[in-house]
């Protein structure tokens, strides 16, 4: 972590009982949850732009969600997770914290909840959190879901240093670092949208739905 970084997360002092044992919960089980100062930027978002309609791709244990609905009561998040037993303590987390009216999560692969999707409702912001190979795929079929200036976001595009190339400890990592930077070309240069990228947790990638048009890619995949 960058030593401005650690400054950053330094000056958060917000202590909360409840999401703090879901912090030590992931890190205890090993699952991946957004950084301090990434989610507090994804809040502050929310506040600026004030969305009522979320849609998150990658739930995890419900941690991100939580901190989006926490922003205001009147915020709807529609939430897709793949893995069950993190599903599972996503649901719990939910109801425990009392955020059933807000929260809907799917336990459902979120390409196969996206392409039999028929209803006319758009959402006003868009996280994907997910599997970092299939980014271009979920941005492609989340798009005709996300109204015009909506905002789209995408967590992880910096992955730990394997995109610039920083961090090569790991071969594998690499190669999905590179994917990743392919897929941060492809969305700077998608007509869709205005993006720009921010080094704030693990770099997060943020877009704003310019026009309906096809994309940089004619093709989904």
């Amino acid at each position: 972590m960058r030593a401005s970084q650690k400054y950053i997360q330094s000056l958060y002092e917000e202590w909360d009982s409840d999401l703090q044992k879901i912090e030590e919960y992931a890190e205890e089980h090993q699952v991946p949850i957004m950084e301090i100062d990434g989610i507090r930027f994804i809040k502050q978002l929310i506040r600026i732009h004030r969305p009522k309609k979320i849609l998150e791709i990658g739930t995890a244990i419900g941690y991100s969600a939580i901190q989006m609905a926490k922003v205001d009561p009147s915020i709807h998040v529609t939430t897709l997770e793949v893995d069950e037993s993190r599903y599972q303590q996503a649901i719990e987390n939910i109801q425990t914290l009392n955020y059933e009216n807000q929260i809907k999560a799917y336990h459902q692969d979120a390409l196969d909840f996206l392409k039999r999707r028929t209803e006319d409702e758009l959402f006003d912001l868009v996280f994907i959190d997910a599997a970092k190979g299939k980014n271009k795929e979920f941005v492609n079929y989340a798009d005709p879901f996300l109204k015009k200036d909506g905002l789209l976001v995408v967590d992880n595009v910096l992955f730990k240093g394997y995109v610039s190339g920083e961090n090569n400890e790991s071969r594998r990592l690499s190669k999905l670092g590179s994917k990743i930077s392919s897929f941060n070309q492809w969305l700077m240069n998608d007509e869709r949208y205005e993006t720009t990228i921010v080094e704030v947790g693990d770099g997060i990638a943020l877009a704003i739905k310019q026009t309906n048009k096809k994309g940089a890619s004619d093709s989904r995949e």
